[in-house]
């Protein structure tokens, strides 16, 4: 697994192959008439360990001609080369840019003999490039897809998911292998009313080549794939996915069962596709559609939700066994596959996990001014483990928080929300179902509020977009970093209580939100709640009579 280096002119993401070593990365796409208020929405949490996760903003700027621009591998830090600079570049915040045009990645690796290595443009290069040089998701497709071309495309297979107000797409692109230009790709558009997701597994099968305003492709996707005997039959029959990912165990249990259990959250009869994720039934299961219509709209807060699923409730569910430990964790420690007395197994890899380094929710409105209607919720850590805060499209700086020049991958800052957050979530982990309900106390309580307070600052500010534009952008960046202070501040807080309160695995009584005190000013004796039922039964199954008391007689 490739880690980022979050160097100069790149937007962090996170590439993995589909491998049983490792797999990162989830995105959610959900079209304006699948949501509760108009919004197009896609995803993202960026996976990887050791990875340090910062919310960077490019501004827009005016290039002189003749201008070159580096190309740094996104995940190596390598020069790759150079290419001539747009004249005119747009501002960009994390993975949106001002005109509220939206991208985000999970990497699907793909036939090993087709990876660029670094002869070219990266997939990370390639979505700063989009985001600065397009004003629509059909721009952002035409921009990457015509600089793989003319440059090379220097990376793995990748999925894309890329939107603005009022398209969502799915691009999946794998190159040509070294020393041989361009890519092949194909890009579909998810119909307005559904809702789709790419989980490290390309997802595009079938797709309907006579389709010119849903569909787009390399013109060469086929015969490519036919001059490499990826592909025999007829071209109606064509699968990318098949032809240029094909699935195995790993791609199908830790990629597509994300995806699957997503869409198990908001469609109708997902049970059926089950065996099409388990892994067990490879090239005998019906695969599961790139799209559905959810049974009801979602608002942003479903999909806070869907990127902290763990399988609760389902057949892959990871609280329920004796990994979950005393606590009902429902995480694993990795590496995802392990051995023991020469058999081979693994752990179940949910959305939610603890690699996470930052996670976001861009949401773009057709019926707000540029300024006002794109958002990237933005949040440091595991979903699970934190508050998004809402951070503007067209704001003019970064949040401090998110952006702590002082703080990196192994140094800590009390001033970066990536390690206040990581701290709060390394003492929830171990004690998971004691600890937890407090985190979600204040994690709801927050979002509810900013979401709350964002209708109110929008509607204020939509108005002022029309005679200062400027003057809204100001304030919406005051707001934005209010929001992120206001969360620093909520989850330092937290940290100090969760300390006070599980001390030493006991728990401290509490009265009106205060702890209690004995009448001479002692705390209050802590309560010692000892092992769940169920976990008791655990130890007694492992350990027969050892720890039996022997009856007195």
């Amino acid at each position: 697994m490739k880690r980022i280096i979050l160097g100069m002119l790149s937007l962090a993401a996170v590439l993995t192959a589909a491998t049983t070593e490792a797999q990162a990365c989830t995105s959610f796409l959900v079209g304006k008439k699948a949501s509760t208020d108009g919004s197009t929405f896609i995803t993202y949490n960026a996976d990887d360990y050791g990875m340090y996760g910062r919310l960077r903003y490019f501004p827009a700027a005016r290039h002189p001609k003749g201008t070159m621009r580096r190309i740094i591998n996104g995940d190596t830090n390598k020069y790759l080369g150079e290419i001539p600079e747009a004249e005119v570049t747009y501002a960009v915040m994390g993975q949106i840019n001002e005109w509220q045009v939206a991208v985000t990645e999970t990497t699907f690796g793909g036939r090993e003999e087709l990876d660029g290595q670094d002869e070219g443009i990266d997939y990370v290069s390639l979505m700063t490039l989009a985001l600065q040089r397009s004003k629509t998701a059909r721009e952002a497709i035409a921009v990457m897809t015509d600089l793989a071309n003319r440059f090379g495309y220097a990376s793995s297979g990748e999925s894309f998911s890329i939107a603005d107000p009022n398209e969502v797409w799915i691009m999946e692109m794998i190159g040509k292998g070294p020393g041989r230009k361009g890519a092949v790709w194909v890009a579909v558009r998810i119909p307005d009313d559904c809702i789709s997701a790419h989980a490290n597994q390309s997802r595009i099968h079938r797709f309907d080549l006579r389709d010119r305003e849903n569909v787009m492709y390399a013109k060469d996707v086929i015969s490519f794939a036919r001059s490499k005997g990826y592909f025999k039959g007829k071209d109606e029959d064509f699968s990318f996915a098949d032809a240029y990912a094909p699935a195995d165990f790993s791609a199908l249990r830790f990629c597509e069962a994300r995806v699957w259990s997503f869409f198990n959250k908001w469609v109708e009869g997902m049970d059926r596709y089950i065996d099409a994720v388990d892994g067990r039934h490879i090239g005998t299961a019906e695969p599961m559609p790139l799209y559905f219509r959810p049974k009801q709209p979602l608002s942003v807060a479903d999909l806070m939700l869907s990127n902290r699923d763990h399988y609760e409730g389902t057949p892959f569910d990871v609280t329920t066994d004796a990994g979950a430990g005393i606590y009902a964790m429902p995480y694993r420690p990795t590496p995802l596959t392990w051995e023991c007395d020469g058999k081979k197994y693994f752990n179940e890899r949910p959305t939610s996990t603890q690699q996470t380094a930052f996670t976001v929710i861009a949401q773009m409105r057709s019926h707000l001014p540029n300024a006002v209607g794109g958002i990237l919720w933005f949040g440091n850590d595991d979903p699970n483990m934190v508050a998004y805060t809402p951070v503007y499209c067209q704001n003019t700086t970064v949040p401090a928080c998110y952006d702590d020049p002082r703080a990196d991958a192994v140094t800590f800052s009390w001033n970066s929300a990536f390690w206040v957050c990581n701290w709060v979530a390394n003492m929830t982990y171990p004690r998971y179902a004691q600890l937890m309900p407090s985190v979600e106390k204040v994690r709801q309580d927050l979002e509810g509020r900013f979401i709350a307070r964002c209708a109110e600052v929008e509607k204020e500010l939509a108005a002022l977009c029309g005679t200062d534009e400027a003057a809204a952008r100001k304030q919406l960046t005051v707001f934005s970093n209010e929001c992120a202070e206001e969360m620093m501040d909520r989850w330092r807080e937290l940290g100090q209580y969760l300390i006070v309160k599980y001390n030493d695995m006991t728990i401290k009584p509490e009265e009106d939100g205060r702890f209690k005190r004995t009448p001479e000013g002692l705390g209050e004796h802590p309560v010692r709640p000892g092992f769940p039922e169920e976990y008791k039964r655990t130890i007694i199954r492992e350990t027969g009579d050892k720890y039996l008391i022997p009856e007195e007689h």
